[in-house]
């Protein structure tokens, strides 16, 4: 349904926002998108609904190319964006409504569908508060409701939970895996590794513009090093200890200030721990905790490798280049 291949963005500034980008959303099948400020995630989703002209590289929608044919392609996509939306004046019942109006619902049809988001989210209470005496959750979920009214064939979630409390997070989860059902492609962004370990089909890691990882979350999970992985808090920043030569560790030690994380296989768990008690009864360390290694470290080891120091302009977006339709 959403193919992309070797997409490139460069700015007049010289900045690469996407560098190479390829990936593929099937109907039916929800897609998180990973990667921390600037690594692309919201330029890609621009030039897919036609916001954005790529430098080079192909972009299908159904089939549909949104630089040749960027009004059909725009009916075709629905867009949560990270912004709030402009709710001033207006009730969540009357922009779901709206929203499914502009897309092509009849009348009777957009007050039937906008009562049965209100009444999935739970937002039965503010349904008509004006906007802007609502919660910054309650507009997420507004937000959510006006892409999901009359969707189109890909929906395109930008940070969908931010904001959202946790029994309304659920049951947003539920309407997005809802719209997947009835066969959207839906790709996600998200910096919520647990929650896309949990409820996405496949995750797409960016960095630096480039894709750096993709594949089920169990499938990103085995290029983990190590099984567990073994944190110490050391009492002083000078007086951080070493693992005996007897105990192997998986890979090398993560040190920050007087943490360190030394990654293990099962096989030097428990010797591991053993030691780890000894060095707090005698006063060496003030804790320490065995945990399983998951998606998130392997993630952090990805976005790590890019480097830290990239511009996040793409993601708060100061590059706009508007595609005249």
């Amino acid at each position: 349904m959403l193919i992309i291949e070797d997409l490139v963005k460069c700015y007049r500034d010289g900045t690469r926002a996407n560098d190479g980008v390829s990936l593929q959303v099937a109907a039916g099948e929800v897609v998180g998108l990973l990667g921390h400020n600037g690594a692309g995630k919201t330029t890609l989703i621009n030039q897919v609904a036609g916001l954005a002209v790529p430098t080079s590289g192909t972009i299908g929608v159904d089939g549909c190319d949104p630089v040749a044919e960027p009004a059909k392609v725009r009916r075709m996509v629905a867009v949560m964006p990270q912004a709030h939306a402009p709710l001033s004046g207006v009730t969540p019942r009357q922009a779901i409504r709206t929203m499914a109006r502009i897309r092509g619902m009849n009348k009777q049809d957009s007050r039937v569908r906008a009562e049965e988001l209100i009444a999935a989210l739970d937002l039965g209470t503010w349904a008509d508060t004006s906007g802007e005496r609502l919660s910054g959750g309650v507009r997420r979920l507004t937000a959510y409701g006006m892409a999901a009214a009359h969707p189109g064939r890909v929906v395109m979630l930008d940070e969908p939970t931010n904001d959202v409390d946790p029994v309304r997070r659920r049951l947003l989860w539920e309407q997005i895996r809802a719209l997947a059902d009835q066969g959207c492609a839906v790709l996600l962004v998200t910096h919520n590794v647990a929650e896309a370990e949990r409820s996405v089909d496949r995750i797409v890691v960016l960095g630096s513009g480039k894709v750096l990882a993709e594949g089920t979350a169990a499938q990103l999970r085995s290029r983990a090093v190590g099984e567990f992985r073994l944190e110490l808090t050391a009492v002083r920043a000078d007086g951080i200890p070493s693992l005996p030569a007897g105990i192997p560790a998986a890979g090398p030690p993560v040190t920050a200030s007087r943490r360190v994380a030394i990654p293990l296989d099962s096989g030097a768990a428990s010797a591991a721990l053993a030691w780890a008690q000894q060095l707090r009864e005698t006063g060496d360390i003030d804790e320490f905790a065995l945990v399983p290694v998951g998606l998130e470290d392997v993630y952090l080891h990805l976005a790590g490798e890019t480097g830290s120091d990239e511009s996040a302009q793409d993601e708060k977006g100061e590059h706009s280049e508007s595609l005249v339709a």
